[in-house]
């Protein structure tokens, strides 16, 4: 065929162009697999990008980000003018001119580089190629890709004809934009606007000049020009930035000599930065939505999702400041109660030998010292030398000269925290604070930690009792009690449950009074007719889901749980009985703000109406009836207009667990207090009883909420109940003396948490429903 073309330059010309559409053909369709692949003409058309995930609280505050590359995209209006021009004038001043490749600038910059400038080749739109379509990573090489020179030569001519591609389908506006969008700019900044954030607490639309210089100097090397890790380097490339703007006549040379004599200007105080580290409410935001991004194939750290989650910004900040102020006086009091003494200690009191060593080798530096020393006498001896370090403390960051033992201690004797708040009706959880430190302490005590009840799980056992027929009227005697049993090894074993106090009233004591004094003998024997296996089929039924070991002791709480499983719990009682399930995300809208998921609660029935609301009215007797064990209550600012609060306290063995859970008429809450080492506690009721570390933390939270209306938790009665109540429930206490001595927390109380104050109001109504019951009897 060429040989037809008689003239010798022309024939060459055609051979050549036939050879490069050959060519060009065999590359695009990855001839026998030899070029590797190129973007097809849908990903040109609608190119992918690894966008971060934002999660808000429902009141649209952002708290979090999901990235592996932290990308937040902005349109070209949203730029500011500074930026694009430092990038035109350092990156490809003939961008507005070629087609995607600038043959003049690609020789050009070999003299331009030689004469003092500080441009590359490759244009705008090419790096774009490079950025988007990885056109230089292995799955795009093919089998000539391995041979040195010929590869790189491949690569080359497809990123030229990917950025041909793009700029046949895009606008110069348009691929700007995209170039932005998807550049790194280190420190895990993907994007213009990430890095706007992230440098200087900006926005890309506020963005000075010389900032504009700073971020555009970096591209040329995102480690070397780092404004964090290499100010200075970042500083003088600054300024040749800013000279090439000067050069391509965007700045006047007095304009470039002025702002070079300043400083970065960095700002890297950022609260959304900030924010996007990880936290509890992050992970368990991840965890709640893991089976419905499998099942819909959404990655949430690539897909550039808005997640909102049904958190109150403003309840959750109430509820952290009150943490913070709490549990800075509880760990004052631990560390007062045991002074100089370890505090690890086993059921007898006595030192748990080798605890802080054998917590020490479980330290990831532990292992590298052992392989370096091989020694471990040598390993101890370097983890206790001291050396300045700082530690959380709730007085902020410390510094101090500490071991990495003495480090160890200090974080292990540091008391921790769960707290979760819900709406009982709807199951929006409104506050989650999984810990009191997510830097140090990564394990959520919400809903990953799991411990022991005590008296809180007795609700479960007094509601077995009003489904199997019994009433809040009827009447246990408070006895010494003997419950003989097969255990699970097949084993006879006699149970004998005992009061917090060790004594017996042999009083005649209604389910309310003897729930509301949580009477370790009263429940046992509840528990023990009703059948434990009812329990603990009651508790699953309300929201517990842990497994529970079906024993006479189960009614005391004697299983471990998790808060959220006890709040979700005791929201039965307040849900007309219908077991609601929390709700941590409300809606997610893809990046376009369509809304693509929405999420409601679901609801069972677990219990009766009439029986849900009995155990309302007998969670408020713990506050209302002599000797009630919530009654610490009252010495906060809690009960103004008629206001009604229910709830339960809970200690467990040797003072390891302190628990509250509070119901209302809006909102449920739960509070767990204790250290993640159990061997690490409090001494005594007067200091480590749930009344004494949880039930405080409640308290000032609801005392603070109360105060702003707006978010919805208002003053007020419990709501009244929906279907007949044919037990009968409004039945007067017994008159029992108590002691006013608060010195000892011993007493009535079967947790020994509160002194048994009987406030006289309380006394007058407890006389009028006597007088009223003997006119009942008379009539």
């Amino acid at each position: 065929m060429f040989k037809r073309v008689r003239n010798k330059f022309l024939r060459i010309a055609l051979i050549v162009i036939y050879f490069v559409i050959l060519f060009t053909c065999a590359v695009q369709i990855n001839f026998l697999g030899l070029f590797g692949s190129s973007p097809t003409k849908k990903e040109i058309l609608l190119p992918e990008l690894n966008v971060s995930s934002e999660l808000y609280t429902a009141d649209s505050v952002l708290i979090a980000r999901y990235y592996k590359q932290d990308r937040d995209p902005v349109p070209f209006d949203s730029i500011s003018p500074n930026i694009i021009n430092a990038l035109i004038a350092t990156e490809d001043v003939r961008f507005m001119k070629h087609h995607g490749v600038d043959f003049l600038g690609l020789f050009g910059g070999i003299f331009s580089t030689l004469s003092g400038s500080d441009r590359g080749a490759s244009t705008i739109t090419q790096q774009l190629a490079k950025n988007l379509y990885r056109t230089r990573y292995q799955d795009s090489q093919g089998l000539l890709g391995k041979i040195p020179g010929i590869g790189l030569i491949v690569t080359k001519y497809k990123e030229w004809m990917t950025a041909f591609k793009l700029e046949s389908k895009y606008s110069k506006e348009e691929i700007l934009t995209m170039y932005l969008n998807t550049v790194s700019f280190s420190n895990n900044a993907y994007g213009i606007k990430s890095a706007s954030v992230r440098y200087f607490d900006k926005y890309p639309s506020d963005i000075t000049v010389n900032e504009a210089a700073v971020l555009v100097g970096m591209l040329k090397g995102t480690t070397l020009y780092n404004p964090i890790r290499n100010p200075k380097n970042a500083l003088q490339r600054r300024n040749v930035v800013l000279g090439q703007m000067a050069k391509e006549g965007y700045l006047k040379q007095d304009e470039v000599t002025k702002l070079s004599k300043d400083s970065l200007g960095l700002d890297l105080n950022n609260q959304e930065v900030r924010n996007s580290n990880d936290s509890y409410l992050r992970n368990a935001v991840e965890k709640w939505l893991e089976d419905w991004a499998k099942e819909n194939e959404v990655d949430i750290y690539t897909s550039g999702l808005k997640i909102y989650t049904t958190i109150d910004s403003r309840m959750q900040k109430i509820a952290e400041d009150v943490v913070a102020v709490k549990m800075k006086e509880l760990q004052q009091r631990l560390d007062n109660v045991w002074g100089n003494d370890l505090p690890w200690r086993d059921k007898e009191g006595n030192v748990v030998p080798n605890f802080l060593e054998d917590h020490a080798k479980k330290l990831p530096n532990y292992a590298s010292l052992m392989e370096k020393y091989k020694d471990e006498a040598k390993v101890f001896e370097e983890l206790n030398k001291k050396k300045d370090m700082e530690v959380f403390t709730w007085d902020g960051m410390e510094k101090v000269n500490y071991s990495t033992m003495d480090s160890l201690k200090h974080y292990l004797t540091m008391l921790n925290t769960g707290m979760m708040a819900m709406d009982p009706y709807n199951g929006e959880i409104k506050v989650w604070i999984g810990g009191i430190h997510h830097n140090y302490y990564k394990f959520d005590h919400v809903n990953q930690a799991k411990r022991q009840a005590g008296s809180t799980f007795k609700p479960f056992a007094y509601a077995a009792a009003l489904e199997s027929g019994m009433t809040p009227c009827d009447k246990f005697e408070d006895k010494p009690v003997k419950i003989e049993f097969i255990n699970n090894k097949g084993e006879h074993e006699i149970w004998e449950p005992k009061n917090a106090d060790w004594s017996f009233s042999h009083s005649e004591l209604s389910l309310r009074h003897a729930m509301a004094r949580s009477l370790n003998t009263v429940t046992a024997q509840i528990t023990e007719k009703v059948g434990w296996d009812k329990v603990v089929e009651m508790a699953h039924l309300c929201g517990i889901d842990s497994k529970l070991e079906s024993v006479p002791s189960v009614g005391l709480g004697s299983n471990d749980v998790s808060v959220f499983e006890m709040v979700r719990g005791y929201s039965t009682f307040m849900n007309e009985g219908k077991r609601t399930e929390p709700v941590l995300v409300s809606r997610i809208e893809d990046k376009d703000g369509k809304v693509i998921a929405e999420f409601k609660t679901s609801t069972k029935q677990a219990i009766t109406a009439e029986n849900a609301w009995l155990m309302g009215y007998m969670l408020r007797g713990t506050i209302e009836e002599s000797g009630g064990t919530s009654q610490a209550l009252w010495e906060w600012d809690l009960f103004k207009e008629e206001n009604q609060i229910g709830g339960k306290t809970g200690t467990s063995s040797d003072y390891v667990d302190g628990w509250y859970m509070g119901v209302t008429k809006d909102l449920v809450a739960g509070v767990w207090v204790g250290c993640d080492e159990q061997s690490i506690h409090f001494k005594s009721s007067a200091t480590g009883e749930g009344s004494k570390t949880a039930l405080p933390i409640y308290a000032l939270f609801m005392e603070e909420l109360y105060k702003h209306p707006e978010l919805g938790v208002t003053l007020g009665k419990f709501p009244e109940a929906k279907v007949e109540v044919t037990k009968k429930y409004n039945c007067p206490g017994p008159r029992i003396r108590v002691r006013q001595d608060s010195s000892t927390d011993e007493g009535l109380n079967p947790d020994a948490e509160m002194p048994n104050i009987v406030l006289p109001d309380l006394l007058n109504r407890e006389e009028s429903n006597q007088q009223q019951e003997e006119q009942e009897e008379t009539n």
